[in-house]
């Protein structure tokens, strides 16, 4: 397994959203070579939309996605999701990524919860193609399917993409998926339904899984600190044509959300380079 391309470094600002405001995590990539960013969407926003698209280009900074459009098992989910799309349109990202929602409102019906999501992304669709914004939709861990995302696997998020996207299979889809090895690493089928996403496959995250996680949410290791087989995993994904960036995407209450900014993104340059 070969090293990495350093160039395809970005970083997911939730890396280090507890010590920088976005403006600041912006330099902060610029000044230590990391060529991708992915902002989550409160930090545009509070930043200034405009400001962000600016300050990215003046950095010459990639846009490698935005975080995040979806929950469409909640109330107001299409409004927030038209501007989800409108702001990745004016960022130039290179999709926008969908956590798709959990159960709804007083509901114990996961299947309907299903059919509810692939009715809201039939209905989104045609606003994000002619925006021309691709639509990443990201299986989270089955432990988050009642809150976050019923989508859990990454043979469930392409099923939904070959039923509303079938031209999208033979490149340039509207609608793809973001792998995240953090989400996807314990899926038995996680290697043929990579190599069945191909040129779906829209976005890459990294970090790793750490023994024992003391919170579900916020405490994901640093890529090397875990047991994600994470060089295993980029090979899979380069082998079926993804050339893109590997974003770097870490909720780190415990550890890494406590250490100096500048630290985070030199031992991010390190572990990608060493670990993944």
């Amino acid at each position: 397994m070969g090293a990495p391309d350093p160039s395809r470094l970005s970083l997911n600002t939730a890396t280090v959203r507890k010590q920088w405001k976005l403006a600041q995590i912006l330099d902060g990539c610029a000044r230590h070579g990391i060529r991708g960013v992915a902002p989550w969407r409160d930090q545009v926003q509070e930043f200034g939309l405009d400001q962000t698209a600016r300050l990215a280009k003046t950095h010459g900074l990639t846009v490698t996605g935005l975080c995040r459009g979806g929950f469409f098992t909640g109330k107001n989910w299409l409004e927030d999701n038209r501007r989800a799309i409108a702001e990745a349109h004016v960022l130039g990202a290179q999709c926008l990524v969908l956590v798709v929602g959990g159960l709804l409102f007083e509901s114990k019906n996961l299947v309907r919860a299903r059919e509810v999501v692939r009715e809201s992304l039939q209905e989104i669709l045609p606003e994000a193609r002619q925006a021309g914004v691709p639509l990443a939709i990201e299986p989270l861990h089955p432990m988050q399917a009642a809150e976050r995302a019923c989508i859990n696997t990454l043979e469930q998020a392409l099923d939904l993409c070959d039923a509303l996207d079938p031209g999208g299979s033979r490149g340039a889809p509207a609608l793809g998926v973001a792998v995240d090895a953090y989400h996807v690493w314990w899926d038995p089928k996680l290697e043929a339904q990579i190599q069945r996403a191909g040129s779906r496959i829209l976005a890459y995250h990294i970090c790793d899984w750490l023994v024992p996680t003391r919170d579900l949410l916020n405490d994901r290791g640093m890529m090397g600190d875990g047991v994600i087989d994470l060089p295993r995993i980029r090979c899979w994904v380069e082998a079926a044509g993804y050339a893109g960036f590997h974003e770097v995407e870490i909720f780190s209450e415990l550890d890494w959300w406590r250490k100096n900014p500048d630290d985070v993104l030199a031992t991010c340059k390190q572990r990608h380079r060493e670990c993944s």
